[in-house]
């Protein structure tokens, strides 16, 4: 399991709660658009709903003029109220998450009950869920899993698979110049007018909120309003490493409330300093069981442990294994850890990349300076550069890839924007997203004390601020608070 995949896993349990905003009036029998087709949609729970999945070709690389055509794929939720407004269309996360993959999950009661104000269109970004991908590129390049390796043989490691795969990708047909922000803002505007709607809604989270953002500067015309959640400003690709250092502040300060997880974990910083120490000093050889075959050595190194807490920081469900984790290396204790190889690492596996999400953040970039900023607070903070990784390593990696600085500037206007915020998010912080919508004039923030990176379902008060933004209501308060995980609680047991 990847990192974005574990942090995904911190979605509470309570998805439910948002199911009795459900009932309403039945669909109305909307005709069935150009390019699609009528579907029975399942969600994992089992519920079921009549939708259209349909699909429309764009241009992979509208620079180039001979550029092959890519198919786009979406799902189409008709709407259920009397009066629709334009249609919604969900921009998942990643980047590399998939519209229409969310839509089965646990936000399937909040994608039904957006219905009420209009189409819901679950969006599969290029490269992403039903639209055409690039095949996976399964490099030469390993990492020597029982050996010690630093910083610079990782990333020299991604280096050399990046190159290899830029080269298995061209000989696939595949432009990776497509596969930026930029072309899917431009393919945004394609699906609205595919729709045959004059202005669209966008609702997105993390780094779907960055297409929204970049959609806003682009193509402001086009875009009736926004939600966005754990936003990524445009030029956020790669996060501050002492915000991530403030983020565990703000988990100690929480922690601290509980008094018996507190006197466990009085300092989590100096936990996990002491530990990198350690691991830096003398890393600890562990034997991981497997079910078909002899344990394998695996040599925990302390940059396996920033990348698994990089994993765990996004929401508080998954934080409290943080400190968990960290005490037990320094009893010397690596159950936990071994445990967690169980989601990071697949044995004897190559370095892998996908084009779409490789690509996308490359695009994005980071200007020098930020650049600099980041690497000089790299040098002594918690994580390093793992929180990002492999961004900034792979930055200007490919030709002519990067979108430049003026990508990364905006957007302004006064386009009405809801923005969600998590105290304690631990990927995108409540301080860069407060940045991320600075020159926009009309932002409704509503704040969500405890909650994390993923927090549509975490309280049904959620859902419904965002349907009274919907309906261009007064949002008088804006913050909402909910209860904190318990610390001392197995996320492996919820």
């Amino acid at each position: 399991m990847t990192l974005t995949q574990i942090a995904r896993a911190s979605l509470l349990a309570g998805t439910a709660l948002l199911a009795g905003l459900l009932a309403g009036p039945a669909p109305q029998a909307l005709a069935q658009g150009d390019g699609e087709s009528e579907i029975t949609f399942t969600a994992q729970s089992g519920d079921t709903v009549e939708a259209y999945r349909g699909e429309f070709q764009v241009p992979e690389n509208r620079a180039d003029p001979d550029s092959r055509m890519i198919t786009i794929s979406y799902v189409r939720f008709p709407a259920t109220g009397e009066t629709a407004g334009p249609p919604i269309v969900y921009l998942a996360g990643g980047p590399g998450g998939s519209g229409s993959g969310t839509a089965q999950g646990r936000r399937f009661p909040l994608f039904m009950a957006m219905r009420q104000h209009a189409d819901v269109i679950a969006f599969d970004q290029r490269g992403t869920g039903q639209s055409q991908r690039p095949p996976r590129c399964a490099s030469s390049q390993q990492i020597d899993s029982a050996a010690r390796v630093s910083d610079a043989d990782i990333v020299a490691a991604y280096q050399a698979a990046l190159a290899e795969c830029v080269g298995f990708w061209q000989a696939e047909g595949v432009d990776l110049l497509g596969y930026t922000t930029r072309e899917s803002v431009a393919d945004l505007s394609d699906l609205r007018a595919h729709l045959g709607a004059d202005a669209m809604s966008l609702w997105g989270i993390s780094y779907g909120s960055h297409l929204a953002l970049a959609a806003l500067d682009a193509i402001p015309d086009e875009i009736e309003r926004v939600i966005i959640a754990s936003a990524e400003g445009l030029d956020q690709t790669v996060k501050y490493p002492a915000r991530t250092d403030a983020y565990i502040a703000r988990l100690q300060a929480a922690i601290d409330t509980q008094p018996a997880a507190a006197a466990l974990y009085p300092d989590i910083a100096g936990l996990m300093r002491r530990v990198h120490a350690q691991l830096e000093a003398e890393p600890i050889l562990i034997q991981v069981p497997q079910e078909d075959g002899p344990a394998i050595p695996f040599l925990l190194q302390r940059h396996n442990v920033q990348q698994f807490s990089s994993g765990l920081i996004a929401d508080p469900a998954n934080a409290g294994l943080l400190p968990a984790l960290y005490a037990s290396l320094e009893q010397g204790d690596t159950t936990l850890a071994t445990r967690l190889l169980g989601f990071f690492w697949t044995p004897g596996e190559p370095l892998s990349l996908n084009a779409m999400s490789t690509a996308m953040d490359i695009a994005s970039g980071i200007d020098a300076d930020r650049l600099a900023a980041v690497e000089a607070q790299a040098e002594t903070s918690l994580l390093g550069l793992y929180l990002n990784f492999p961004m900034p390593q792979l930055n200007d990696a490919v030709d002519g890839l990067d979108l430049g600085a003026d990508f990364r500037t905006g957007p302004t206007g006064d386009t009405p924007v809801l923005l969600l915020t998590g105290t304690l998010d631990g990927r995108t912080y409540p301080q860069s997203q407060r940045e991320a919508v600075a020159d926009l004039s009309d932002v409704t923030r509503v704040v969500v004390r405890n909650a994390g990176h993923n927090l549509f379902m975490t309280t049904p008060e959620v859902g419904e601020v965002m349907h009274r933004f919907m309906r261009d209501e007064p949002i008088d308060d804006t913050e909402i608070v909910i209860d904190l995980p318990d610390f001392l609680a197995n996320p492996f047991e919820r």
